[in-house]
């Protein structure tokens, strides 16, 4: 059994535990003195606090047939992923030090983690900085915008770089280049809705003239929503994105006026109880109603052929990020040749889904049994990121 220092809550395993299994020295030291951290902000090592140290023979899962130098890799711990997301276990290489990921229930192709236990502690923390916009982040503290995010990831992918001799695995890589992205808008002081995004942010990033803005006449009776009226006249919403197309056919109707004038042919089973205080800003693909509630600015998407509604986004300012998001994370997958979709493709959807998680939490609330874009972020068959 492992041992628990109870000071610093670290895992530690006795000379015995460690036997023949672990012969690294210097992985043998550090887990017989500082030991490791239960929990980080993307990994814990739990397990062998719970299982002790066990081989990957001894744990995967189902009949497979393992490569002999993987058969005495030892199982010390799980990624953090979102919820939802299949657990992926962290291996380590008890003669070199190397640390690998797989999963359990395929476990044949373990991906690169980092080049030792001491490195992975320290990837971990300085992500964990980056969080908490402490230490080395801690000059970020109350900055927003597209150059303080790129600033974030430069420092980030630099100090994983370091510590790394320069090559950065895929998941640390995903890490450093979209984690920042969450630092893009800076909290709602000023315009009353989650976020503060600046106009120019869209306009950069979409292309001058494809941001559609609204106006006073354009607006049904029922969006009495001020906040979300200020953003759609001032800010604005792309004309189209990643899965978005916007509604320029205005004035925007209400989610009643919609099937009836648009759709009058093909109507959902049944409309919400509410519908005409819904209004349709566009559509998603699969025949998803994109709509905001016109009282309280939450959006929502209306699922056509279940005639339901599922919450996606606080309010027009994330959603907006949420397609800025998407966007921006293609035109850096495409800059790397697709490195970070081919080679890391999951890992990729884990980093989306916190980033979007960290300024719009709607697909972790309580009751939200279905969320579009966490959906979408994790469908790797259907290509989104």
């Amino acid at each position: 059994m492992s041992t628990m220092d109870a000071g610093s809550q670290a895992i530690t395993l006795t000379e015995a535990e460690l036997g023949r299994r672990v012969t690294h020295a210097p992985t043998r030291s550090l887990l017989m003195g500082a030991g490791l951290p239960a929990r980080t902000d993307v990994l814990t090592f739990s397990p062998l606090r719970t299982r002790g140290l066990r081989t990957l023979a001894e744990t995967a899962d189902g009949p497979f047939h393992l490569a002999e130098e993987l058969r005495s890799r030892l199982v010390i711990g799980e990624l953090l992923n979102p919820v939802g997301m299949e657990h992926e276990s962290i291996l380590l290489d008890g003669a070199t030090g190397e640390i690998t990921t797989a999963f359990l229930f395929e476990p044949s192709d373990p991906r690169p983690f980092a080049p030792s236990l001491e490195m992975l502690l320290r990837f971990a923390a300085v992500t964990e900085e980056l969080t908490g916009l402490r230490g080395r982040f801690a000059s970020l503290a109350g900055r927003y915008g597209p150059r303080t995010a790129a600033e974030a990831s430069r420092r980030l992918l630099a100090l994983f770089a370091e510590s790394a001799d320069g090559e950065v695995p895929p998941y640390w890589k995903a890490a450093a280049l979209i984690r920042p992205l969450a630092l893009v808008a800076g909290p709602g002081t000023a315009s009353g809705l989650a976020l503060d995004v600046p106009a120019r942010v869209l306009e950069q990033e979409f292309g001058h003239g494809r941001v559609v803005r609204f106006e006073e006449v354009d607006f049904p009776a029922t969006l009495t929503h001020e906040p979300t009226r200020r953003f759609l006249r001032g800010t604005g919403l792309p004309e189209e994105a990643v899965l978005f197309h916007a509604d320029t056919d205005l004035p925007l109707p209400t989610l009643r006026e919609y099937f009836a004038q648009d759709r009058v042919a093909h109507p959902p089973a049944v409309l919400p109880a509410h519908c005409d205080h819904l209004i349709r800003l566009g559509h998603l693909v699969e025949e998803n109603s994109l709509v905001l509630d016109g009282r309280t600015g939450a959006v929502l998407t209306f699922s056509e052929p279940e005639a339901a509604l599922h919450p996606l986004n606080t309010d027009v300012s994330t959603l907006a990020f949420t397609l800025w998001l998407l966007h921006h994370e293609r035109t850096i997958d495409e800059h790397m040749n697709h490195e970070l979709t081919t080679d890391a493709y999951d890992q990729l959807a884990a980093a989306m889904i916190r980033t979007l998680t960290a300024v719009d939490p709607t697909g972790t609330l309580p009751g939200t049994d279905w969320h579009y874009w966490t959906h979408l972020f994790q469908d790797e068959a259907g290509g989104v990121l």
